[in-house]
């Protein structure tokens, strides 16, 4: 099913140096399909986005189990995620990093360098969920955002390819 631009929700999240613009067109309440949730995430140059660390891999009220896979353009840039191994790799344009479970994030965009990312991500419930679970150690940072402002170069506009009205998407 085609999704034209300009019906995708986009909403800015975090702020500051974690500002960074979400794309949802396949997100549960955006699309209707069976089990798969995809976002595009664009991190302005010097920001960070998956941030505060976060997992999805136990089955609460709080948190769905899901799989996760962050395809890269841009960059260069840096993807953490840790659990069983601690790993950060460093991202740019054609770059993939699998979570199939643990904590990740943040992205990290170099500062002069954007950086964009696919997040697809899929899982056993019934129902679509991308709820989550901030690792305690950094759940704080999302009441700083509140005394911070958004940063200016967000939203990002550009036109729909196939003609359409302007969309927000990177």
């Amino acid at each position: 099913r085609y999704g034209p631009a300009r019906e995708v929700p986009v909403e800015v999240r975090g702020a500051g140096q974690a500002s960074r613009q979400v794309n949802n067109f396949c997100a549960p309440d955006a699309f209707d399909c069976d089990k798969l949730v995809a976002v595009e995430v664009l991190t302005p140059g010097g920001n960070w986005s998956s941030y505060p660390p976060h997992k999805h891999d136990t089955a609460s009220e709080r948190e769905a189990v899901l799989e996760e896979i962050y395809y890269f353009e841009g960059g260069p840039g840096y993807q953490r995620v840790y659990g069983t191994h601690d790993t950060l790799a460093e991202v740019s344009g054609g770059d993939v990093v699998l979570v199939p479970h643990g904590y990740h994030g943040p992205s990290m965009a170099a500062p002069g360098y954007d950086l964009y990312y696919l997040n697809v991500l899929a899982g056993p419930a019934p129902q679509r969920s991308m709820a989550f679970c901030d690792d305690p150690d950094h759940a704080w940072i999302r009441s700083s955002w509140a005394d911070q402002v958004v940063d200016p170069r967000l939203p990002r506009r550009v036109t729909d390819a196939r003609g359409g009205s302007p969309g927000d998407a990177p």
